[in-house]
């Protein structure tokens, strides 16, 4: 076991930063998931407040607003799933297909470089270009004679501007992992069926698709664990009263009533509500991944 732990220790101080984090941010603060049984004083402090069971659940399955901003929750995370979720994979097989590096490298870089631009960077972006009265565009559109497009305050447009704002700022992080995937296929495969006759598109469905199948299903598993956190930021810098209909969803929720109101209590419960959604979907698909014969994530 000594030596075991002297031929190791390198690995095991590499693994050291990862695991202080977890502890500190993710299993430290699990205690605090008590508040949503308690009624939760400043004053007081935590251990002195008083316990009010299941309250803060009943309140939560009763109020108008939870129903909405859960189907405000659930379209815009299938929109992510089901509309951007294959984008990044479309793209990493469009770079497995080019055949110049040079190209293949800058293109990837220039779809990989809006991912470190900030949210806040990303709304001003679109607040300069579309801004109703001063926005770049409307005031193009105005000077053609054109209806100038009401984008950031008609709620209609908000599903279609938020999933153009992931494709554009995550797209080529997403794609870097499906490369990654890619690059692990043996190229003798794709020889192979070269030789057999096999075009591109044969090669396509029966090499790289199959190539890609494990990562897509762990990842796509993972993405499910994340329904209920469609992307705080985002939504917030995009939100005013005119599309608060549609762009209201539990992050913002939490923000405003827990945050700014000081409701911790049933903030916490309707957290836990979130974390307890995102297990089940994503115990119940890997469990669907495993009897169809897939390796699922654990």
């Amino acid at each position: 076991m000594h030596s075991a732990w002297k031929r190791g220790w390198p690995i095991y101080l590499m693994i050291l930063p990862g695991l202080l984090f977890f502890i500190v941010f993710r299993y430290l603060p699990m205690g605090g998931l008590a508040l949503a049984f308690k009624d939760y004083d400043p004053f007081s402090g935590f251990s002195s407040s008083p316990w009010v069971g299941i309250a803060h659940f009943r309140r939560l399955f009763t109020e108008h607003d939870f129903w909405i901003i859960l189907r405000n929750t659930f379209v815009l995370s299938g929109i992510n799933l089901f509309f951007f979720f294959p984008i990044p994979i479309a793209m990493a097989i469009l770079l497995h297909e080019v055949k110049l590096p040079w190209v293949k490298k800058f293109v990837q870089t220039t779809i990989y470089i809006p991912h470190f631009v900030s949210w806040v960077v990303v709304a001003g972006i679109t607040v300069v270009l579309f801004a109703t009265q001063d926005g770049g565009i409307n005031r193009l559109l105005a000077e053609q004679g054109q209806p100038r497009i009401e984008l950031l305050t008609d709620p209609s447009y908000f599903q279609v501007l938020f999933l153009s704002q992931n494709i554009w700022k995550e797209m080529g992080w997403g794609t870097i992992i499906f490369l990654a995937a890619l690059a692990s296929v043996d190229p003798g495969l794709y020889e192979a069926a070269y030789v057999d006759g096999a075009g591109r598109w044969r090669q396509l469905w029966h090499i790289t698709l199959p190539g890609l199948r494990t990562i897509v299903i762990v990842m796509f598993i993972l993405r499910l664990g994340q329904v209920m956190d469609v992307g705080f930021e985002q939504i917030l810098l995009l939100q005013n009263a005119l599309n608060l209909g549609v762009s209201d969803v539990f992050d913002t929720y939490v923000y405003r009533n827990g945050i700014q109101q000081g409701e911790f209590g049933f903030t916490t419960a309707m957290g836990l509500f979130k974390s307890v959604v995102g297990l089940v979907l994503v115990l119940t698909f890997n469990r669907l991944a495993k009897k169809f014969g897939e390796e699922g994530v654990y």
